[in-house]
This record gives C-alpha cells, sequence and structure tokens, in this order.
C-alpha cells in the first residue's frame, strides 16, 4: 500500500478513494473483468505496450486513474502506478 500512501500524501482528496478501492480489492474474489465491473462499472483493460493486460480505475471522481496488474487466477492485485487524470493522458505508463 506504500504507493497509494504515496500518492495520497500528495494529493490529499485522494486518501479516501484509494483506501475505499484498497479494503474492496483485498477481500475481492474477481475472476475476469465482468466481476471488476460490476462493482467498478469504469474499468477498463487496456494493453500496455509490453503486450500486458492492465485494468485502469477511475478513482476520485474521475480526477485519478489507478492502473493495476490483476492475476485473476492467484486473486491477486499488483498496483503500478497511480496517476492524475493528466499523467495519464499523456500515455508514458504503458511501457
Amino acid at each position: 500500500m506504500i504507493s497509494l500512501k504515496l500518492f495520497w500524501e500528495r494529493y490529499p482528496d485522494a486518501e479516501r478513494p484509494l483506501r475505499q478501492w484498497y479494503k474492496m480489492a483485498i477481500h475481492a474474489h474477481w475472476s475476469n473483468l465482468a466481476d471488476v465491473r460490476r462493482v467498478y462499472p469504469h474499468a477498463a483493460s487496456v494493453r500496455a505496450r509490453s503486450g500486458e493486460t492492465l485494468t485502469v480505475f477511475n478513482i476520485g471522481e474521475n480526477n485519478y486513474r489507478l492502473i493495476t496488474r490483476i492475476r485473476y487466477d492467484y486473486l491477486l492485485v499488483n498496483v503500478r502506478a497511480v496517476l492524475t487524470h493528466e499523467e495519464y493522458d499523456k500515455g508514458q505508463w504503458r511501457r
């Protein structure tokens, strides 16, 4: 949770929605993106330049993007990045 904490220290209004997301994610038993979208309807599957499939969550009333890799087979969610909407739009996270 360190990367989430570092982010909300820079953007205090992100703390509450990131904590809510974290609490949901650690208890989630998602099997696929459809399961994720039952809780987070705007979650999107995106392809990184590496070919890896990532899941992006809109956080804080669409002000922030949380980029994750979800291993449904292991019930594992890795946070790859937390970005402002502007940083996300630049696309450097796709590397």
